[in-house]
């Protein structure tokens, strides 16, 4: 069915292969991680153009987002970046998903499934170095479980671990890579050589050469987006990301006029305002009211008042809109642009939430990269 809403988001494919160069150095591979829709941009489309850019990996946080790839006709290496939630080994196994394990739990369930699949089934073991969310812990018990890993009849293909603050805390990231390095030391002592072994993000692919070691995880940087304002600037990161929509009507207001719900924006001059048909059930964030700006004819016009669940009003001033002119919500239009970045901090939030709560009733059009799709 043709998409309906004058709301939608465009993707260029051409600045996702552009930012996975800019993220590639050598003697690294690349991952390029896709979960959460690709951070609101498309799972598969961006994850065809990351690999045709010479990204050799693909990371997922759900089973699920990796049974979506292979429908698709992906290929590639996909790494679950959480553990299989029970009941879904062999899912996984039987789509030749890499599953990550870090728990005797997680670890007997996929052993058992191992027991009965005709082909090997290769593990990567996470480690937990600081971050304290999950991962081996204490990290002096990995070598334990890798012994574990290898007795179930599973193959060690890589040991990894992620990096708490690689975008502002030089000395916590570097202790946290000096307990990774001791841990592999440890892994090699008792003859345990995995293939490959990862911990950059995007912010430590760029700040921390040390980190990139055979792999890096490249997730917000793939879109153009800097894991924290500044870091990476000198890269030439392109966002790929334009949120679109059209004004849907246009009235004159004196001055005095107060909009929306709750009537908390008043109108200091006779001006212009433009309804737009999206709200927070789109995710534009319901903080954003009276605080953003949007673009129309390459102007910006401040969001008035309460967003609303469906629609939201914008102060157009002395240039009266036209039903149908286009809005800019977050990209560029014209000499101007409202970045991710931007409307985090006027939502108290980050870039990475900007983009990825853009919701599922918007509809996602990606262009560049071999065509539109």
């Amino acid at each position: 069915m043709t998409d309906l809403r004058p709301t939608w988001v465009d993707v260029d494919l051409d600045a996702i292969a552009h930012n996975v160069r800019a993220l590639s150095f050598a003697g690294s591979e690349l991952m390029a991680v896709v979960k959460a829709d690709a951070y609101g941009h498309g799972d598969v489309p961006v994850a065809r153009a990351a690999l045709d850019a010479g990204a050799t990996w693909l990371g997922v946080a759900l089973v699920e987002e990796g049974l979506a790839l292979r429908s698709a006709g992906i290929e590639a290496p996909v790494l679950v970046l959480s553990e299989c939630p029970p009941g879904s080994e062999m899912l996984a196994v039987s789509a030749g998903l890499t599953a990550t394990v870090y728990s005797s739990a997680g670890l007997d369930r996929l052993a058992a499934i191992a027991a009965t699949a005709r082909d090997r089934v290769g593990v990567h073991v996470k480690v937990d170095t600081g971050m304290h969310r999950v991962g081996v812990w204490p990290p002096e018990d990995v070598p334990a479980f890798v012994d574990r890993v290898v007795e179930a009849g599973l193959e060690l293909d890589g040991v990894w671990t992620h990096l708490a603050c690689a975008d502002s805390d030089d000395v916590g990231t570097n202790g946290q890579l000096d307990v990774f390095a001791d841990t592999i030391d440890r892994l090699a002592a008792e003859g345990h050589r995995p293939r490959l072994l990862h911990a950059a993000n995007t912010a430590a692919t760029i700040r921390h050469p040390r980190a990139r070691l055979d792999l890096v995880r490249v997730g917000i940087g793939l879109y153009g987006i800097e894991p924290a304002p500044g870091v990476g600037a000198d890269l030439g990161l392109v966002p790929a990301l334009t949120w679109r929509s059209l004004v849907a009507s246009v009235r004159r207001l004196r001055a005095g006029s107060r909009v929306s719900y709750g009537h908390h924006y008043e109108f200091e001059r006779d001006a212009w305002a433009a309804t737009v048909p999206l709200g927070y059930a789109d995710g534009y964030p319901r903080t954003l009211s009276s605080r953003a700006d949007v673009l129309i004819d390459g102007r910006r016009c401040r969001v008035a008042g309460s967003v609303t669940m469906d629609q939201l009003i914008v102060d157009c001033g002395d240039r009266p809109p036209t039903p149908g002119d286009e809005v800019v919500l977050l990209g560029a239009q014209g000499d101007e642009a409202v970045s991710a970045w931007e409307l985090a901090n006027q939502s108290g939030t980050i870039a990475y939430e900007i983009v990825a709560r853009i919701g599922a009733r918007v509809p996602r059009r990606s262009f560049g990269g071999g065509g539109p799709s």
